[in-house]
């Protein structure tokens, strides 16, 4: 249709564009005079109203419209025609219903406008409505909004905390969102930021993982961080962080579950177990400080007095005593000796005095010469110079490491060869235990009944704030890595992995009592 304000009449060219335009058409066209007689219908009307061109024109136009709004439209139709207006949407005027051919009534958009014909057609005035038929969309509507009332109502019946988020603002949260936060109503949450719900510590984070969902929409992100709760107490929450799939790309989904309970308990286990490992290690030092002394006592006392009766013996066997046999006399000699060499082994099993003589370098190389002896090992030895202000606990730890990792090589690795390297660097000192034996199974320090020497060794180290890494070498064999700090204190706060580590830590190492 041309412009209503034009003083230009249409032509034969414009006024057949015009029709074909209207005939083609989507949304439903209809013009009436002004006597409101339809005088045009196109072929989308037709469909919408469910009658043909030739039932409807020249009939009155209330035949399209249900009997109880053809009063009202008139009203409506008569006054637009009684305007000044070119054109306006039916819709300001409230709902617009049709009626169809079978008396259904079905709602529509309408836009009216004038239209003033060519003076050759006698100068008449004209109105067109555009119309659109939205019951469909309006069933979409209703199904999308039953659908929204559902979710929300699923949601609500969740156990855990939700809350959607637009930007920092909460747009939606969920029954067990407001006990979460000892509100009293789910809508007194709605609208507020965030990061006033969230304990000022867990802000930081709760961005970056918010930002990233929004870049990576199928990724969902985990956390921990405290919310603060309504009465000003904290919260300990796991969340999981998630965008919607909505087009703008703003609504984030926050699933928090309230763990405050667990981390109660795992603070309390963590402190029980750091407990048991202090006693555990005042134990350990009380052991081998009454080692020592054992030792100490076996080597002076015993080992004087039996010295002391072999000289005895020795002095006894020059002379021509004829009640004392000569041969009986070498017999109990050589008991003494037997007696001496027995108790030099217990003193050095109980604790080598080297150690605390001649230091933990002397010692091991001592330890070493011991498995070449007595187990057939060929073990090849490194040791750097260490500090001389190295604490003892340290150097009792490194002999006592590398006791019970050579006992475990002659035990369980049926290895010939040994390398074992201590260095030191700056604030550590690396214990390096390689063998070429069969190597560890793959979870070496969970094996049934096996294992427990490598436990001892992992709590000696973890005692001391170190560092313990088994492995296998490329061409077979075990390696076995320590990294012990100097100052021998334990800052790493593990805990013990089970009441067996304790127990096999306290019992102790006999090195040699399958090696007699």
């Amino acid at each position: 249709m041309y412009d209503p304000h034009s003083s230009t009449e249409p032509t034969e060219m414009d006024a057949a564009v015009q029709s074909g335009a209207i005939h083609a058409a989507l949304e439903g066209i209809v013009t009436i005079d002004e006597a409101m007689h339809i005088v045009m219908i196109n072929p989308a009307a037709q469909r919408m109203f469910g009658q043909p061109a030739a039932q409807l024109l020249g009939q009155d136009l209330s035949v399209l419209i249900p009997g109880a709004l053809r009063e009202l439209h008139k009203a409506h139709v008569q006054k637009f025609m009684a305007s000044e207006v070119a054109e306006r949407p039916m819709r300001e005027r409230g709902q617009l219903m049709g009626l169809r051919a079978d008396g259904s009534v079905f709602p529509l958009e309408a836009a009216i406008c004038q239209v003033e014909a060519s003076s050759k057609l006698g100068g008449h005035r004209y109105f067109t409505a555009m119309l659109r038929d939205v019951s469909n969309e309006q069933k979409l509507a209703a199904q999308v909004d039953h659908l929204n009332r559902r979710m929300r109502m699923l949601f609500d019946l969740l156990p855990v905390a939700i809350w959607i988020t637009e930007g920092e603002s909460v747009v939606y949260a969920n029954s067990a969102c407001a006990r979460l936060f000892g509100v009293a109503q789910r809508e007194s949450l709605t609208g507020q930021s965030i990061y006033a719900l969230l304990h000022p510590a867990t802000h930081e984070q709760v961005r970056e993982k918010v930002a990233h969902a929004l870049a990576s929409e199928d990724e969902v992100l985990p956390m921990h961080g405290k919310i603060a709760r309504h009465d000003g107490s904290s919260r300990d929450v796991e969340m999981v962080v998630a965008a919607l799939p909505d087009h703008s790309r703003t609504l984030v989904q926050m699933v928090l579950s309230d763990i405050t309970k667990q981390s109660q308990e795992r603070r309390a286990l963590l402190a029980s177990r750091r407990t048991l490992r202090d006693l555990a290690a005042s134990l350990v030092d009380t052991r081998e400080e009454e080692q020592r002394r054992m030792a100490r006592e076996l080597h002076d006392e015993l080992g004087q007095r039996l010295t002391a009766l072999k000289l005895e013996l020795s002095a006894l066997e020059g002379t021509e005593t004829p009640c004392v046999p000569s041969a009986r006399t070498q017999s109990m000699i050589r008991m003494v000796d037997d007696t001496m060499a027995a108790t030099r082994r217990i003193s050095m099993d109980l604790r080598p005095l080297m150690l605390d003589d001649l230091g933990v370098n002397a010692a091991i190389e001592w330890l070493a010469h011991e498995y070449e002896r007595r187990a057939g090992l060929q073990v090849s030895l490194r040791c750097d110079p260490l500090p001389d202000q190295l604490p003892q606990k340290v150097l009792t730890a490194l002999y006592r490491i590398v006791q019970e990792a050579l006992t475990n090589i002659v035990r369980h690795a049926n290895a010939t060869r040994v390398a074992i390297s201590i260095v030191h660097t700056g604030s550590s000192i690396e214990l390096r235990v390689e063998d070429n034996g069969a190597g560890f199974p793959e979870q070496p320090l969970r094996v049934p009944g096996k294992s427990f020497g490598l436990i001892g060794i992992r709590e000696r180290v973890l005692m001391l704030g170190g560092e313990l890494s088994l492995g296998n070498l490329p061409g077979g064999g075990a390696s076995m890595v320590v990294k012990l700090p100097m100052s021998g204190t334990d800052s790493t706060g593990e805990p013990l992995d089970s009441a067996e580590s304790l127990l096999q830590l306290l019992a102790g190492a006999a090195p040699f009592d399958t090696l007699s």
